[in-house]
C-alpha cells in the first residue's frame, strides 16, 4: 500500500513506523511545512521521500492526516476534493465535531474515515516518532457510518494489525470525553507547572526537591503549544465545563484542608483510589 503521512511529526512519525512494521506499507511518502523536520524524517526513514500535498495526494492509496487540529478540516476538503472511489483518507486528530461538519457534505465524504489513535506523549517533530506506540491502544472511529464501507473494512484492519482495540463515538462523544481523559490532563499540567515556576522566582530550592510524584504529574506540561492551543480552542465547551468540576473539586479539598478536616481529606482521597477502576 502507497502512503502519504500529512504531517510527519510524533504522530504522524510513528504511524509510518506502524506501517512498516506491520508490512503494510510498500511506499510512504511525506508532506510538511517543516524543512527541517522533513529533514529529520528523511534521515530516520520515517519517509521514502517528501512531495507537495497535490503531488503525494495523486500516488497515494492511503492519506493519513496528522496535523494541528485546527488545520485538519481544510486540509481533509482539499484532499478529498482530489481523491478517486479507491483512495482511503483518515484523521488522526484529538476533535472531531469541527471536521466532521465541514466535510459532512462533500461528494467524496465515503473515502474518509473520522479516527482518533489514543496515544501520544508530550515530545512532537519527527524525532520523537518511536515504534510500539499504538499496540495496546484504543482507537475511536466517529461515524463511520458516513464513509464506505471498504473503506472501514480496510482501515480496521490496518489499526487491528497495529495492535489497537476499536471503540465507536459520535463525533460530540468523542470531543466530550477527550476533555475527560485527556484535554483536562493537560490543562491542569500546564497550571501547575506555571505555579511552581512562579514560586520559583522566590525561591530557587523548590525545583532540588521535585521527585517522581512531580514528574509524572507536571509531564504533560512539556506538550507543544503549537498542538495544544488548536485543541483546546476547537473543544472549547467541553473543556470549560470539565473545568469548572475540576476547580470546584480543588476548592472543596481546599476547605478541608484550612479546616483540618481529617476525616472529609481520607474520605475524599478514597473517593479518589476509586480511579483504579478505570486506570490499573
Amino acid at each position: 500500500m502507497r502512503i502519504t503521512v500529512v504531517g510527519v511529526g510524533l504522530i504522524g512519525g510513528s504511524f509510518a513506523i506502524a506501517m512498516r512494521e506491520a508490512g503494510m506499507a510498500s511506499r510512504i511518502v511525506g508532506v510538511d511545512t517543516d524543512a527541517e523536520n522533513c529533514k529529520v524524517a528523511l534521515e530516520r526513514g520515517l519517509v521514502d521521500e517528501i512531495m507537495t500535498l497535490d503531488q503525494a495526494v495523486g500516488c497515494s492509496d492511503l492519506i493519513a492526516i496528522t496535523i494541528p487540529v485546527d488545520a485538519i478540516p481544510l486540509v481533509a476538503v482539499k484532499v478529498l476534493n482530489k481523491v478517486n472511489d479507491s483512495q482511503i483518507v483518515i484523521d488522526m486528530g484529538s476533535t472531531k465535531e469541527e471536521l466532521c461538519e465541514v466535510i459532512a457534505r462533500h461528494p467524496s465524504r465515503g473515502r474518509f474515515l473520522v479516527t482518533h489513535p489514543m496515544w501520544g506523549t508530550e515530545y512532537s517533530g519527527a524525532g520523537a516518532a518511536v515504534s510500539g506506540a499504538f499496540r495496546g491502544r484504543v482507537v475511536v472511529f466517529c461515524q463511520q457510518e458516513r464513509s464506505d464501507a471498504d473503506v472501514v473494512d480496510t482501515v480496521t484492519t490496518i489499526y487491528e494489525r497495529m495492535g489497537m482495540y476499536i471503540k465507536y463515538m459520535s463525533a460530540e462523544e468523542h470531543d466530550l470525553h477527550a476533555a475527560y481523559v485527556s484535554h483536562i490532563s493537560h490543562v491542569t499540567s500546564f497550571a501547575l507547572a506555571l505555579t511552581v515556576l512562579e514560586k520559583e522566582l522566590e525561591d530557587d530550592r523548590i525545583l532540588d526537591l521535585a521527585g517522581g510524584g512531580f514528574e509524572s504529574t507536571v509531564r504533560l506540561a512539556k506538550s507543544s503549544p503549537q498542538m495544544w492551543v488548536p485543541i483546546l480552542m476547537q473543544n472549547k465547551y467541553n473543556v470549560l465545563d470539565v473545568l469548572r468540576e475540576h476547580i470546584h473539586q480543588l476548592q472543596l479539598l481546599r476547605k478541608m484542608i484550612e479546616k483540618d478536616d481529617r476525616e472529609g481529606l481520607a474520605e475524599a482521597i478514597k473517593r479518589a483510589n476509586g480511579i483504579r477502576r478505570v486506570i490499573k
